[in-house]
């Protein structure tokens, strides 16, 4: 075979694998980026929650000034969640201030006038809206971690991703029963039209 053959060749042999490297390379980088942008969308609906609990925590307590403790409890998971940082302390952080929501929606549970008032029916409503948001969020984003931390652990995009340095994402983990407690209470504080509202209890 002629020298100038075999330098073509191997020319070709070096370009197709430096394309194949800058492809698998690139489809890493596109996963990673598919990734953050799902948890954008999480942390998304996770401050709209949190903008909607003070104002939820402030009608209750209009009816209920004395549970200090319920509302101090959601007061301290709220900024527990503002100051987390990363998918596995934001998520342990959500499911502290799902179960004191939780907890705050059995109060609500003693008092009918303030589940049948206006401004808690627009608070609960905005809140159930949320809390499925943020369960479609997670999912869509786990899905995307799923993909990625498989590409980056499996051959040959693995040798890529030790080599540039790429490392695994952490789920969104969430506690199911704590979140199916609160969408419980939710869907109990739903009042029928005519339904006649009892006193509070004392």
């Amino acid at each position: 075979m002629a020298p100038a053959l075999i330098s073509f060749l191997v020319l070709v042999a070096v370009l197709g694998a430096v394309l194949m490297v800058f492809s698998r390379y690139n489809a890493l980088v596109r996963s990673q980026k598919r990734t953050q942008e799902a948890w954008s969308g999480i942390e998304v609906q996770l401050r709209r929650r949190a903008s909607l609990v003070p104002n939820l925590v402030e009608t209750v307590r209009g009816y209920a000034a004395h549970e200090r403790e319920t509302f101090e409890e959601v007061a301290r998971a709220r900024g527990a969640l503002q100051k987390a940082d990363g998918a596995g302390a934001t998520g342990a952080a959500s499911t502290m201030l799902t179960q004191a929501l939780g907890r705050l929606m059995a109060v609500v549970e003693n008092y009918p006038q303030l589940r049948a008032s206006d401004s808690f029916t627009s608070l609960r409503d905005d809140l159930r809206d949320t809390e499925e948001k943020i369960a479609y969020a997670r999912q869509f984003y786990n899905r995307n971690v799923l993909d990625y931390n498989t590409r980056i652990e499996t051959y040959p995009d693995a040798i890529l991703a030790r080599s540039f340095a790429f490392t695994p994402a952490e789920f969104f983990e969430a506690d199911e029963d704590a979140h199916a407690e609160v969408r419980v209470n939710f869907e109990r504080h739903a009042t029928r039209p005519g339904q006649p509202a009892s006193p509070p209890a004392v």
